[in-house]
């Protein structure tokens, strides 16, 4: 990185970064309190709540959002008559999954081979972590020189729309010119990237019931109806023989026209194994970034240790279907509703039930802001220009915030590039690639304070 005041404060910081990170992976806030308690999420809110009153922020507070979770607020007033920047990041985590595949504990920041790896550690505890060195680097070096909001949201990763809600019952809190959304990531480590778009999503929860209880399966098997049989039957009608996503009524989105995403390197970074293939058509951009997906989240049934040889009277599947830009969630909902229960075989009685729902996102790359960040992400990457990218993911407090806000200009970055594994066992972030958004982030401050 060229040197300059404020990479070389930011620099200087890494270590107090590392130690306030490794305090906030330690939480286990994970917003579903049916898995983990609801003290460990109101902990790590408590700790960022603090950590913005120490560094200098008014109205701080703890939002009690509609889902019942906590969002975390402060405003940091800046020079008379300056523009306002939101800064956004979460901090609620995904569940570990199995720790057990975890080669250190996941709610200990741990450094191996030049990364910092636990759950949150890039998605997204280290993006509260990046907006506070970009603010302490820039008081360091003359002042912040806008007016900055931080909010801090508590349920981003269940989807159960809490903070879109607040926002939309208290229309001026969030008001800015600018919002950075801290969510996102680099294509690849080293290569400063923009998040242009976001499918959007939505999670439905699907029971199948045949029988008034389990049959014993040699007495009953071959013709009383398998709740668990016919379950899989609807989740098979989802995919077209080559894996592409089939919901009925539901057309794929425009293709992908911007950077793409070479196959082979995609194989690596999903770590797909030897001699398996990857599914859908088109390109890989088309299909991660562009295109409806959907995907089996989870299945009640027995397992396979301790099953009886039963006919299974009831099943459920808690089914994802990722929307591209150009289509409505909403709508897309319902056809994925009417699909479950036109591909019901046997008659069988099947409910659905909606259970988290997001928007797809574009940005207007075209906007001073962006122009902005393109200036300082050269900086922040000597000899590297800024792309632009998709993202598969959701941030549903995008819309909101583009709804509530129509002249407020959104951008976003991130830490959670492919090596980071987000989601997945081994989570990790580049603490390089910290530095940098850090710094980049400064310096978009700078520079959009001047435009």
């Amino acid at each position: 990185m060229s040197s300059n005041p404020v990479a070389e404060t930011v620099a200087s910081l890494m270590p107090r970064a590392k130690a306030e990170l490794t305090e906030l992976v330690a939480f286990k806030s994970v917003a579903d309190f049916d898995q983990f308690p609801r003290s460990e999420s109101e902990a790590a809110a408590n700790w960022m709540t603090a950590a913005l009153r120490a560094e200098g922020f008014e109205d701080v507070a703890l939002l009690e959002t509609p889902d019942g979770t906590q969002s975390v607020y402060g405003f940091l007033p800046g020079p008379e008559g300056a523009r306002t920047v939101l800064l956004y990041a979460h901090y609620d985590v995904q569940p570990p999954l199995d720790e057990a595949g975890w080669t250190t504990p996941p709610f200990e920041l741990t450094e191996r081979d030049g990364r910092w790896y636990g759950r949150g550690t890039a998605d997204c505890k280290g993006g509260f972590i990046m907006h506070l060195l970009a603010l302490r680097a820039l008081k360091a070096n003359g002042g912040v020189p806008v007016h900055v909001k931080v909010i801090v949201e508590g349920s981003e990763e269940q989807g159960t729309g809490g903070l879109e809600r607040y926002a939309e019952q208290h229309p001026d809190l969030l008001a800015a010119d600018a919002v950075v959304i801290g969510d996102s990531g680099n294509f690849r480590v080293g290569l400063p990237t923009a998040t242009s778009t976001l499918r959007g999503m939505t999670m439905l929860r699907v029971k199948v019931d045949t029988l008034e209880g389990n049959l014993h399966s040699g007495q009953f098997g071959g013709a009383a109806p398998d709740a668990l049989g016919a379950l899989i039957r609807v989740l098979d009608s989802l995919r077209a023989e080559d894996g592409s996503t089939t919901v009925d009524g539901l057309t794929d989105g425009a293709p992908w026209k911007g950077l793409q995403y070479d196959e082979e390197q995609f194989r690596q970074d999903a770590k797909v194994l030897d001699g398996v293939g990857l599914i859908g058509s088109g390109t890989v951009a088309d299909r991660i970034w562009a295109r409806p997906a959907i995907t089996v989240l989870g299945i009640d049934c027995p397992p396979v240790v301790g099953a009886t040889p039963s006919v299974q009277a009831s099943a459920r599947a808690l089914i994802s279907l990722r929307v591209p830009p150009g289509r409505d969630a909403a709508e897309a909902t319902k056809l994925l509703q009417a699909h479950v229960e036109a591909h019901t075989p046997w008659g069988a009685r099947v409910s659905t039930e909606q259970i988290g729902q997001g928007q797809p996102f574009s940005a207007d790359t075209t906007s001073p802001a962006y122009a902005a960040m393109a200036e300082a992400m050269a900086v922040a990457y000597p000899g590297q220009e800024m792309q632009y990218a998709g993202q598969g993911g959701s941030i549903p407090l995008c819309n909101t915030l583009a709804a509530l806000y129509p002249d407020a200009e959104i951008l976003l970055i991130g830490l959670s590039e492919p090596e980071a594994q987000i989601h997945a066992v081994n989570e990790s972030v580049s603490p390089e690639e910290l530095e940098r958004l850090s710094v980049a982030e400064a310096l978009f401050l700078r520079n959009y304070a001047a435009s």
